[in-house]
């Protein structure tokens, strides 16, 4: 097993101790719906009958019948455990005795309504808590739970049928039970339900047809539900993959994959990708591979790039920013671990290329036999590409010719220091002085200056150590096997010390980010007040970004506020930056409408501040 697919040993350790805390816990199973009607209390106490006759110890826990005779038919021959009742404001209400059920020796407890709130002076607020007591106690739950009751699809679910409940669970409840049965049924079937007395009894049935349970609603939340179970059924199927280390692509979902390159392309692949992932429904990822070629592109085009990434997380893409020597490897890591099954990239432009630089699609279709590639068509030579915008005035650039000529001077001051230690060192030496100048270079400044620094060092090594000295003529031919075993060591380890030396600069810039992140958590974990917690982030922004930063809060209105302390360039009142930050939160607050959220599957919400970052001059 290569060391690519070989697995992580804190992965495998950190499996083995999920394990051990599942083993443990009881098993929750949840039975999940579109809407109250579609079966689940049926199927969950069917379930229950098959379960006891094969043996188990099931109790009824709390079951709710609403009223439906073929509900309450199935309660007969299960065991119930009697309610206990309450006091809230003079009255006595019936709720799930959680104490009775874990001094009953079940091993399996039946809880209906699993977002149910428990009536004051209950041991827990929420149901879903009762739940997660028995399940540590180690007895299994079957329960059930209606889509609009996720937390995370409540907001969504209320803007389309125009009715927000109260009741939720975390998802957090959901994603981690151990099994999730979809309760299906479509919505004529459930309308007719409702019409025939099966879901609602008297006028309470003709309100819910006239207000939640509109056919539109109904096709809306059954696709809800089922979409949130294909997210759930794709986790258990990533995971199965991690713990069997199985490597082959398996095409389950259509997820895409675009690949954002350094060409002028990126823009067109982006956009493809998204109108693919709209037509077929699906997720999409988009990611950047840093290689060093990458890094060595000007300014102005790796910024076209991160623009480009940025398009794609706005029009709803996952977005990541890999590193590594070779893109299609590193394309080829990320589909098989987050087993992507279609790959966008944008078609090479016809170029004469040399046998080892084949196009970015030949070596993942080589890498990734499993993954379908699918080629955007390019724009022309002329739109393609990429023009650097001109430097700011007063700007300075590196000299690029400083490395190459300090790679070849190396080299001629390793041939003079040879040449005056000439009676006391052999040819084998010498040569091996060169090589340490070709590695010291390399490591220094990169493939290039170590390519140039070779060649420098065995004409010198011809020209200066060689018989016929001070001529390029080459007296034994055995010289020349010298020469080219010389020029390939030189070649092979300086492109080996460069890569070295790029991952090393990429290893140590994440471990500063992961750095800084660890030391703002541990800052903010220490302060109380809001106002500590405005100077801690404002502090953070300046250090991660070299830069002066002001944080601008919202007044009960929602408007941003100057901020309170004079910082140069951005002084208390200053209307015309106010107006760029009011506008930039506009845009946020557009990236995070309830249409957005809907299309990227439940993304987070825009923040309550606001912060402005002004570079240094």
């Amino acid at each position: 097993m290569s060391d690519a697919r070989r697995p992580d040993p804190d992965t495998l350790l950190a499996q083995v101790r999920d394990e051990e805390r599942r083993a443990a816990r009881g098993r929750l199973r949840i039975y999940f719906g579109a809407s109250a009607g579609v079966g689940k209390t049926y199927a969950m106490l069917k379930a229950a009958h098959d379960l006891r006759a094969a043996g188990t110890r099931v109790l009824v826990g709390v079951v709710e019948t609403h009223g439906r005779s073929e509900t309450a038919r199935l309660l007969d021959g299960l065991p119930q455990l009697p309610l206990k009742g309450v006091e809230y404001r003079g009255k006595q209400l019936a709720e799930f005795d959680i104490d009775a059920a874990l001094a009953s020796g079940a091993a399996l407890v039946l809880v209906d309504e699993l977002a149910h709130s428990n009536v004051a002076g209950s041991r827990h607020r929420k149901r879903w808590q009762d739940v997660e007591e028995l399940l540590a106690a180690g007895i299994d739950v079957h329960t059930t739970v209606n889509v609009q009751h996720l937390d995370s699809l409540n907001d969504v679910v209320g803007g389309i049928t125009g009715i927000r409940v109260a009741e939720t669970v975390p998802d957090t409840v959901f994603d981690g039970a151990d099994e999730v049965v979809l309760v299906d049924v479509p919505a004529d079937e459930l309308l007719a339900r409702l019409k025939s007395g099966r879901v609602y009894g008297g006028g309470q049935a003709e309100r819910a047809a006239g207000n939640f349970f509109r056919k539109g609603n109904l096709i809306a939340l059954r696709e809800l539900a089922l979409r949130r179970t294909a997210d759930r059924v794709e986790g258990d199927v990533r995971a199965w993959r991690i713990e069997q280390s199985v490597d082959a692509i398996w095409k389950t979902g259509a997820v895409l994959l675009a690949c954002v390159g350094p060409h002028g392309d990126g823009e067109q692949v982006v956009r493809s990708a998204a109108r693919l992932a709209a037509q077929l429904g699906a997720r999409w990822h988009a990611v950047v591979v840093e290689t060093p070629r990458l890094r060595r592109l000007p300014a102005a085009a790796r910024e076209r790039i991160l623009d480009h990434l940025k398009l794609a997380e706005k029009l709803g893409a996952e977005t990541t920013v890999l590193s590594g020597p070779d893109a299609a490897v590193a394309l080829a890591g990320y589909a098989d671990s987050h087993n992507l099954s279609k790959l966008v990239l944008g078609r090479p432009r016809a170029t004469r290329r040399a046998p080892w630089h084949a196009p970015l699609a030949r070596r993942l279709a080589r890498l990734a036999p499993d993954v379908d590639l699918v080629e955007v068509a390019t724009p022309g030579p002329a739109a393609a590409r990429i023009r650097p915008r001109a430097p700011e005035a007063g700007a300075t650039q590196r000299p690029r010719a400083w490395p190459y000529v300090a790679g070849a001077g190396a080299s001629l001051l390793a041939g003079a220091a040879a040449w005056a230690l000439g009676g006391w060192l052999d040819l084998p030496n010498i040569s091996m002085l060169f090589l340490l100048v070709v590695l010291v270079v390399a490591y220094r400044y990169g493939r290039g200056p170590s390519v140039l620094a070779t060649c420098v060092s065995v004409a010198t090594l011809d020209f200066f150590f060689v018989p016929p000295r001070l001529s390029f003529a080459v007296s034994d031919v055995q010289y020349l096997v010298t020469f080219a075993t010389m020029l390939a060591v030189g070649l092979i380890t300086g492109h080996l010390t460069a890569l070295l030396r790029f991952q090393a600069h990429v290893a140590g810039q994440r471990e500063n980010r992961w750095r800084a992140l660890y030391e703002f958590a541990s800052v903010l974990s220490g302060v109380l007040l809001p106002a500590q917690i405005l100077d801690a982030t404002r502090d953070f922004v300046a250090r991660a970004f070299r830069a002066r930063a002001t944080l601008l809060l919202p007044d009960a209105d929602g408007r941003l506020q100057p901020p309170a302390e004079a910082l140069p360039g951005f002084e208390p009142g200053t209307p015309a930056r106010c107006t760029t930050c009011r506008w930039w939160r506009r845009c946020a607050r557009a990236a995070c409408s309830p249409s957005h959220q809907a299309a990227r599957a439940g993304s987070s919400r825009p923040n309550s501040a606001s912060s402005s970052t002004r570079s240094r001059r």
